[in-house]
């Protein structure tokens, strides 16, 4: 496994991360805290050092499995939580006393004095041009609550709003196969300035495993079902903004750039690692199985200049035009 740091001045992380949403269960089947731990272990077996949680996935039961586990884990963690999409103060109840009571509670349930990164968690665009919770989040990061603060976006105006306030150390992005968008301007600036970029959907909600087909079902409290058109939050957290369908579609197309040496999984993830600005990629995990195939594109070659033109076409001509939402 190979190690980035994140950002200027930041710590050291597996280029290969734990997103820990599934953990949670917010959503599918709930994960038994035995399977839970299963799957840290095998995490951290396979390299992986950084875990990425928030306070509302399972109400702070990501938060507590990972406290416990890495009360016991002899391997050093770094772990990122988020605020702000809790119904108390998501959309426009954001203050300063939120703020710090939120932090207490995740603080509570990891078991630390310290918060590695704390990131804003897709907040309104109104909320980040008002600026203020950049002040409180600086004033809690000298009072030692939090070491970094870091915002997740779902647009590349967030990202490069953000990228103005002093002390950000990363942005937090949907950036995948389907969704290049980033390239041209977020991930350029954000290396310039210093800025780490945590990527999550790297597999845009496993379409990208090439697995689905069209007739695929999913349980009704998934959120590739109930939010596939954006019904409860942005349409673009779930198969990176395309409709089902015309993912499946263009996911067999890939199929034919993908390398004979490689998975359309191993291609989808070292595709994100040959951009030098990212400086990891969150993967979820449902079972210990998945971890494994995740940790191997740290040890990939990078991929071919044919095969990254090839993709970069891909997208321009066949995907761009069918992403929706916020982007």
């Amino acid at each position: 496994m190979n190690i980035r740091t994140l950002g200027n001045k930041g710590f050291n992380v597996s280029e290969v991360g734990l997103g820990c949403w599934q953990i949670g269960a917010n959503w599918g089947n709930e994960i038994a805290k035995e399977e839970a731990f299963d799957i840290l272990s095998k995490a951290v077996e396979k390299g992986i050092t950084f875990f990425d949680t928030a306070d509302v996935y399972g109400d702070g039961r990501s938060e507590e499995l990972i406290g416990a586990f890495i009360k016991n884990c002899e391997t050093k963690i770094r772990v990122a939580t988020k605020f702000g999409r809790s119904a108390e103060v998501f959309p426009n109840h954001y203050t300063e006393e939120a703020l710090r009571n939120h932090i207490d509670g995740s603080l509570k349930r990891l078991g630390v004095k310290t918060l590695d990164l704390i990131q804003l968690h897709c907040i309104p665009l109104d909320a980040l041009k008002k600026g203020d919770i950049f002040n409180w989040l600086r004033t809690l990061q000298e009072e030692g609550k939090i070491l970094h603060f870091g915002a997740s976006v779902e647009s590349v105006e967030e990202g490069l709003l953000c990228l103005e306030q002093e002390g950000i150390q990363s942005l937090q992005v949907i950036f995948n196969v389907f969704r290049q968008k980033l390239v041209k301007e977020l991930l350029p600036q954000a290396k310039a300035k210093g800025v780490g970029i945590i990527v999550r959907l790297p597999l845009a909600s496993g379409l990208l495993t090439g697995k689905f087909s069209k007739d695929t079902q999913f349980l009704e409290s998934d959120h590739r079902n109930f939010n596939k058109d954006g019904e409860a939050f942005n349409v673009g957290e779930t198969f990176a903004g395309l409709p089902f369908e015309k993912g499946v579609e263009l996911t067999e197309e890939l199929k034919s750039i993908c390398p004979d040496n490689l998975s359309l999984t191993e291609l989808s993830l070292r595709w994100i690692l040959d951009h030098d600005a990212v400086t990891t990629i969150i993967p979820g995990a449902s079972s210990s199985k998945h971890i494994e195939g995740n940790a191997k594109a740290s040890s990939l070659s990078p991929l071919s200049e044919k095969t990254m033109k090839e993709l970069s076409e891909f997208y321009q001509k066949k995907v761009h035009q069918h992403i929706r939402g916020s982007y």
